[in-house]
């Protein structure tokens, strides 16, 4: 059990390591749990922040998506392909355009959603009330490693 106290490296090392696993194993899971739409990850991930985020410049998803610009520019015209994106001029900025989901795309991922959090929920239910109590207790210190 860990103290007030910082712990030590040897201690840290391994709760990383366990904290690593078990959220690559969940996030494995939930994975297996998507329907196949025929579009890889990391543009899953761009519909995902623009449906988090709202519109933003081509550059400025670039940077959210931790890419650079050229591999965000060949991602988005693939999705702009599918259907999935929208771009606009940017009112405030004739040079640039915004990005947005189109109607397809926030269905899309609206019912992915759903099929991952329904798997969730039918598992949550087969943890006791501690676990779960235990669960919910850790989700603002998983958020803050998630925003780190």
């Amino acid at each position: 059990m860990l103290t007030n106290m910082s712990p030590s490296p040897a201690v840290t090392a391994d709760l990383a390591h366990d904290l690593r696993l078990a959220t690559m194993r969940l996030a494995r899971r939930l994975r297996q749990q998507r329907a196949d739409h025929g579009i890889p990850l990391g543009q899953i991930s761009v519909l995902a922040t623009l449906d988090r985020l709202g519109p933003l410049t081509p550059g400025a998803l670039a940077q959210h998506e931790q890419v650079r610009p050229p591999t965000m520019t060949k991602v988005l015209a693939n999705l702009a392909e599918a259907g999935l994106v929208d771009r606009v001029a940017d009112p405030t900025d004739g040079r640039q355009q915004l990005v947005s989901l189109t109607p397809k795309a926030a269905k899309m991922l609206r019912e992915d959603r759903r099929r991952r959090d329904e798997w969730l929920a039918a598992h949550l239910i087969s943890l006791t009330p501690q676990q779960r109590e235990a669960l919910a207790a850790a989700l603002p210190v998983l958020e803050v490693l998630a925003d780190s």
